[in-house]
């Protein structure tokens, strides 16, 4: 199982152009690619390892069919508020400017510094608000199949 979360997240890295040297390798392609190169060698650091959201829930299983890998970059200016919504697929990203706060319907709340990687909740409702003062960058990656949509928006549930 590590190894297909160590491909599905090596894709969601392509697919988004991004470089970042935080891929977790193995002890082996560590050690390799040192003797290799010392001086080229890859350094890496896990930002996250979990088989839970932000707020602790067990993410689900994956789902059966072809998998559609979608990456995309999120820029919030300060103050802003996103309205209700859920995610039907699971999720992560990674903060690179600013920071986030998402609050769950439930009132529990999470911030995301810059630097951190975050995991959203999956099919609970929830927001996000950039309470600071310059704007949030947020690179997500979704784990996806075709036709499923990346969020569901409520609308009818007003924003304090």
């Amino acid at each position: 199982m590590q190894k297909k979360s160590f491909y599905w997240m090596m894709a969601a890295i392509l697919i988004c152009g991004l470089t970042i040297t935080s891929v977790s390798l193995s002890s082996c392609e560590k050690a390799n690619a040192q003797e290799d190169n010392p001086a080229s060698a890859v350094k890496s650091t896990e930002l996250i390892r979990t088989s839970q959201s932000w707020d602790g829930v067990e993410l689900p299983d994956y789902f059966e069919g072809r998998p559609e890998l979608v990456a995309v970059k999120y820029v919030f200016p300060a103050g802003q508020k996103l309205g209700w919504h859920h995610h039907p697929v699971m999720n992560y990203g990674i903060l690179v400017q600013g920071e986030l706060t998402i609050i769950g319907q439930d009132g529990k709340e999470k911030t995301v510094h810059e630097g951190e990687a975050v995991v959203e909740m999956v099919n609970t409702i929830h927001h996000g608000e950039n309470r600071g003062s310059k704007p949030v960058i947020l690179y997500m990656f979704y784990l996806s199949k075709e036709g499923e949509p990346l969020a569901v928006q409520h609308p009818e549930i007003p924003l304090e």
